[in-house]
């Protein structure tokens, strides 16, 4: 098929090499000049796993292109793919003017039949927007021409796009036409082969699908979350509390990671979003508002026991990292629980020595050459001349440690980690002062 994806970033670079890498000839559409051409010199702006040398292989085969013509992507593809970013508004409903643009877009230049699928992710009833979008440039051009609107909203996990876009486990449709079922029954054949799962069903359904499974995975985060605060307060240890729950089929053992908060391009605004939605429909939606009040009080547990370990004295220390981005495998800060803590260390008066192995490019253009940060090369370059160790992502480098070394190159035995990675008893035979979540803090060693 000749398939056309308006947007270049997260979702539509993998929508896009995904497609092509199965033999669909895909031209993705770009405002971004510079953007656009460092993808046509196979420079991938963005780090996930694979996805350069897809892009780069499908590229040489012909089969992937990129352009700033808008009116060469809308002449190209038969499904016109809308998977431009809809970030938060100020009031936590989803931005749509990007996806809105395009619509017009599509508008002004189809001189045929298109198919023009929703995969970004977009409140409820945006469907119907589009249509009503590009029926008014038409209108306004003095043609009519038939057209359909369909959702197909993406479930890719940062870190593992390329999988979860080729093995998912299911491909949502929305949609009430048979021609558009056919369409995207051809579009999405070969990743369709071993078992069905394709899903069609009402538009409305589909959009609200998306949402309905970001804010089901984000709860399951803020209640571990909230469980592991309750065991630190009762003696408990929230890590045999997952073991214990998560044996249980029905509840199982994805997403039961107590941690330092969710956060990304997705979770955050996706909760915030569903949140509107219903408010906007009239229907208080208490438990997916309160999920993102925990989350959002989570990001503050890591400052906090650092508060305790020092008796509130941050000004003057410095403070190693081990990871930034909010999730291994990939360099997004987006909504990162690091950015809370090193904000939060800044205005406390302390120094910030980070390390990530894909993220420090990200934190340098987030935040800037500044005396109190340092990214470091290499993760235990971050400790020398550090007070205390704070782990904020679970990259496997971080795993295992030498703790006996630890404890003589920090300047303080002190460890806050952030994703549960150590048994305490292991830290604390070292000498050092372990603070985890929900694991019941060590007795502290007497600070010099």
């Amino acid at each position: 098929m000749r398939i056309t994806i308006f947007g270049s970033g997260y979702v539509g670079l993998v929508t896009g090499a995904c497609l092509a890498d199965v033999g669909h000839d895909v031209i993705c559409v770009d405002v971004d000049e510079a953007k656009v051409a460092r993808l046509e010199a196979g420079e991938v702006p963005i780090f996930e796993p694979g996805l350069e040398s897809l892009i780069r292989q499908n590229q040489a085969a012909g089969r992937l292109r990129f352009t700033t013509d808008a009116a060469k992507g809308v002449a190209f593809g038969l499904l016109q793919f809308i998977a431009v970013g809809t970030p938060s508004d100020e009031d936590g409903s989803a931005d749509l003017r990007h996806v809105l643009k395009v619509a017009e877009t599509i508008g002004r230049h189809m001189t045929d039949y298109r198919i023009i699928v929703d995969k970004s992710t977009v409140p409820v009833g945006t469907a119907s927007k589009v249509e009503r979008v590009i029926a008014a440039e038409l209108d306004g051009r003095g043609i009519e021409l038939e057209f359909d609107v369909c959702s197909n909203p993406e479930f890719l996990k940062e870190g593992a796009a390329i999988e979860d876009f080729s093995r998912g486990s299911r491909i949502v449709v929305g949609t009430e036409s048979e021609r558009v079922r056919r369409a995207m029954r051809e579009c999405y054949g070969p990743y369709n082969r071993q078992q069905e799962k394709l899903m069609f069903m009402a538009v409305r359904s589909a959009e609200l699908t998306k949402y309905a499974a970001n804010a089901m995975l984000a709860t399951k985060i803020s209640f571990i979350n909230e469980i592991a605060n309750l065991a630190e307060r009762l003696g408990a240890d929230v890590e045999e509390v997952r073991h214990g729950i998560g044996s249980d089929p029905r509840i199982g053992y994805s997403f039961i990671y107590p941690g330092c908060g969710y956060g990304g391009s997705c979770f955050p605004k996706d909760v915030k979003a569903l949140a509107h939605t219903a408010e906007a429909a009239g229907y208080p939606a208490e438990m997916i508002n309160a999920v993102e009040r925990v989350n959002g009080r989570q990001k503050g547990k890591l400052f906090e026991k650092l508060c305790a370990a020092f008796d509130g004295q941050l000004a003057g220390k410095t403070i190693a990292l081990w990871g930034l981005a909010f999730k291994p495998n990939t360099d997004d800060m987006r909504e990162a629980p690091s950015r809370a803590l090193m904000e939060a260390l800044w205005e406390a008066g302390a120094r910030v020595q980070a390390f990530d192995p894909e993220a420090a490019e990200e934190c340098r253009r987030l935040y800037g050459e500044r005396d109190d940060l340092v990214l470091a090369e290499r993760r235990d370059e971050a400790l020398e001349g550090a007070h205390a160790l704070v782990i904020c992502t679970e990259w496997k480098a971080f795993r295992t440690v030498d703790f006996d070394l630890l404890r003589e190159t920090l300047l303080e035995p002190v460890v806050v980690d952030g994703r549960n990675l150590f048994h305490p008893d292991s830290v604390k035979a070292a000498g050092l002062g372990y603070y985890a979540i929900g694991r019941g803090d060590s007795v502290r060693p007497v600070l010099a």
